[in-house]
Formats: C-alpha cells, structure tokens, sequence
C-alpha cells in the first residue's frame, strides 16, 4: 500500500515501513540500541531525504526505546542513577549537535555530513567491538574467565566522584557525562540513539556489569532522541508525523520481541552480532559514497565559486 509523505515529498509502502520499524524494535531490545544507526541508513536507501531521516528517526527511537526500557525495569537491570547522569551530559549534546545540524543545513552539507559521521563512527566502534567481542568468546569457550569490567581506570580517579549501587560502582561522574554528551552530538546529527557507542563505553569505560548496561541505555536513549526530536520539529520542521508513526508501531512491537530474545542469549554472543551489524551497515555507506562521486564533484565545483 503506497502512501505519500508530505515533509519528505516521496511516496513508500507502509507496510515495508512497519517492517523496517519492527526490525530495529527488536534491535532496540536486544543490544541496548536505539536502532538509527541501522533506521536511518535504510531510509535514505528508500529515498527519504537525510535531513527527514534523522530528524523524524529520532521520533521512532523514542518510542522502541522506551518499549524495551520498561521490560528491562520490570527485571531492575536499569542504573537509574547513571542514566541520569548520562542524561544530563545527553542533553547538553542534543542542543550542540542540532545547532550543528542546522548551520550545515543551511550551509547545504548536512547530506555529507551525515554519511561520513556514519562511516566513520561505524567504522571505527564495529571494528574494535568485533575483535574485542571475538577474543571474550574465545575465552568463554575456553573455559576462561572472561574480564568485561576494568577495576580501575580514568574513571576510578577522576574527581566527582558518585557511587552507582545497581552497577556496583564508585566513579567519577566526569566520564559518563562526556560519554552524555558525545551521544547527543550524535543523536542530533546522525538521527541515532547512540547506543553502538553508548554500549560499549558503558562496558569498557565505565566498567559497568552488562547486564545492566542494556536497560540503562534504553533509559538514558529515551530522553535524549525526544529532546533532539523536539528541537528538530520546532526549528527545522523536518520531522514527518506519518513517516514517524508508521516506524513507531514497528518499533514498539519490535523491542518486545527482542528484549526476549536478548535474554536467551550470552553477553559475548550479542556484543559480536551488534559488531557484524555495524561493520555491514558501515560497509553499504561506504560503498554508495565511493559509487555515486557526482556529490563529491558538485561540491568541488561549489566550493569553486
């Protein structure tokens, strides 16, 4: 069933929307992920302009978001404490990031802005998850111990510090609330929730148990992608109300799904399917910039005058 999207001025199948947006529901749950950085690629391969995308994204994360984060309080595996601390650095973010967005927009190089950040944040958190992730399964099935959380690290001796019972923690706020604010960039310009680099920070940096980090994301995502949402819809006006409801229906129903699916499976084996996910998502974006050079030409001859 075609139906027309007025901001975005394209017309899709609806149907092929619910099930884009029930996909990344069950990302949402599983791994922790808002879903965007898989969301937002796919519709610009569908041909929803960029700027739609990530704006009216942001939307549908709030909404599988905040599915998944209420059955993981239902098992209390959300910090409440350090999602909110990682909230406020969260939103500080949000206003820096969309204040970005809007500059470029203007400028006319948000579309390139935001198929290099996928690239390269892709790229790069993909890669070290997946070796990282690998080398913890190798030693699972060893029969080794497996080490996910550093005893001490920049966080145990920073000032400020604050003590986090649920993760079992006594650190310092200043990482979390720079781990915050580099999400929101993020959130605004790239239209995700920053969970593929949330996630792992909360692992690796933070030193936090994973199985709390999952629930604790979701929380912190929820508030983070509604306040980009807002800022979007009120001082660029790209957010697509039809677009957004259609991804949010999916998305609920989604992240149920995965959140049950994400209990059946090791800490090792959902870090390892996130990485093969983000390194395949980063390849496809990769390759169209390096397949469709007629942008790159018209912002040389741009640039020209």
């Amino acid at each position: 069933m075609q139906i027309y999207l007025p901001i975005a001025e394209v017309s899709v199948n609806a149907f092929l929307l619910l099930g884009l947006g029930g996909l990344v529901g069950i990302l949402s749950g599983m791994f922790g992920v808002g879903g965007g950085f898989l969301m937002t690629p796919l519709l610009f391969f569908i041909g929803i302009p960029p700027a739609v995308a990530v704006a009216t994204e942001a939307n549908q994360i709030v909404a599988s978001s905040f599915s998944g984060a209420l059955a993981h309080l239902k098992r209390k595996t959300v910090d409440l404490r350090m999602g909110t601390v990682l909230l406020i650095g969260g939103l500080i973010g949000a206003a820096l990031g969309v204040q970005i967005f809007n500059t470029l927009k203007a400028a006319g190089q948000v579309d390139l802005l935001v198929r290099l950040s996928y690239v390269i944040f892709l790229g790069a958190i993909g890669g070290l998850m997946f070796i990282e992730s690998l080398n913890a399964l190798r030693k699972s099935r060893a029969g080794k111990p497996v080490s996910t959380r550093r005893k001490h690290g920049l966080a145990h001796s920073l000032p400020f510090k604050m003590r986090f019972r649920t993760s079992g923690l006594y650190i310092s706020v200043i990482p979390p609330v720079l781990v915050g604010v580099l999400v929101g960039i993020l959130a605004a310009i790239m239209g995700v929730g920053g969970g593929f680099i949330m996630v792992p920070a909360m692992i690796y940096l933070l030193g936090m148990p994973t199985k709390v980090v999952v629930g604790t994301s979701l929380f912190q995502i929820i508030f983070v992608t509604g306040f980009t949402t807002l800022l979007h819809a009120t001082t660029n006006f790209t957010v697509d109300i039809v677009l957004a409801v259609l991804l949010l229906v999916g998305g609920v129903i989604g992240a149920q799904i995965g959140t049950r699916l994400g209990a059946k499976l090791q800490a090792e084996q959902l870090r390892i399917l996130l990485a093969i996910m983000v390194l395949v998502v980063c390849g496809k974006l990769a390759l169209d910039l390096l397949l469709q050079p007629s942008e790159l030409y018209s912002l040389g001859a741009a640039g020209g005058h």
